[in-house]
């Protein structure tokens, strides 16, 4: 099953650094906020990644085309022209890196990349949030239920727009969050069918507006309820309160 990340956007909430490079290649320990998304899929056996690029693409391509450079020890022979790469540290990636186009809204990003997806189901998320949603669960949940969505559920409604779930799991609606919310919003971390392309107009389709809402009204939106931690690398404050859990060794993401 193939990882498609959302990484395309302009993180203007966040712009000290996404001034400089998309949110996605903000660091955490040193490493991009992508990074620790990918390694939390691949300790669950997920290795084939396709990647919704936009906003300076360039700097997400050039971070894995010099991947050993990020992640090894390296000797450079100036007079021979070569380098060494020493303790190679290998993930057991594929990766492919797909330019979704500038200005293209969420939903049309995961149009473009169909033809990488094919008849299969998939998972997809944002490339600026980090879990400890059990993946195995999620993707038994969403093979239990037959419909064409899965979304994972986290309950943090004062900062977002809320969504109302039936006993099963079934969404019943999207709104706007007020002042009483502690409604579940969706955290990405999510499971499609490949008949979700027939609910994306276009570039200019929202991901979280009408597909999800038209999936809603179909009966084909599951939600997957995740209780444990979640974390939106939205703003300074976000970045900095990851860095901090990271630097305390006390990051909850990492089970590698």
């Amino acid at each position: 099953m193939k990882v498609v990340i959302l990484a395309g956007g302009f993180g203007t909430r966040i712009s000290e650094e996404s001034d400089f490079k998309p949110k996605p290649m903000v660091e955490i320990g040193g490493q991009p906020i992508l990074w620790h998304i990918m390694k939390y899929y691949s300790q669950f056996g997920y290795h084939d990644f396709i990647i919704c690029l936009g906003y300076k693409q360039y700097v997400i391509k050039e971070y894995f085309a010099e991947y050993f450079l990020h992640t090894s020890d390296v000797t450079f022979d100036l007079a021979n022209n070569s380098m060494e790469v020493h303790t190679r540290h290998a993930e057991p990636w594929k990766v492919t890196l797909i330019d979704t186009g500038l200005n293209t809204m969420t939903g049309g990003r995961v149009k473009r990349i169909a033809p990488y997806i094919g008849n299969e189901p998939f998972l997809l998320t944002y490339g600026d949030g980090v879990s400890t949603v059990d993946l195995d669960a999620l993707v038994k949940f969403h093979k239990s239920h037959g419909k064409i969505a899965t979304i994972t559920g986290v309950n943090i409604g004062q900062r977002f727009g809320v969504m109302v779930a039936d006993e099963k799991g079934q969404i019943k609606e999207f709104r706007e969050k007020n002042d009483d919310d502690g409604k579940i919003i969706n955290g990405g971390f999510m499971v499609m069918n490949p008949e979700v392309m027939n609910y994306i107009a276009g570039d200019d389709t929202v991901f979280e507006k009408e597909p999800l809402e038209n999936l809603a009204k179909d009966g084909e939106l599951m939600v997957y309820q995740h209780s444990g931690f979640w974390k939106c690398m939205d703003t300074q404050r976000d970045h900095r309160q990851l860095e901090a859990m990271w630097a305390k060794n006390e990051a909850p993401w990492k089970i590698w």
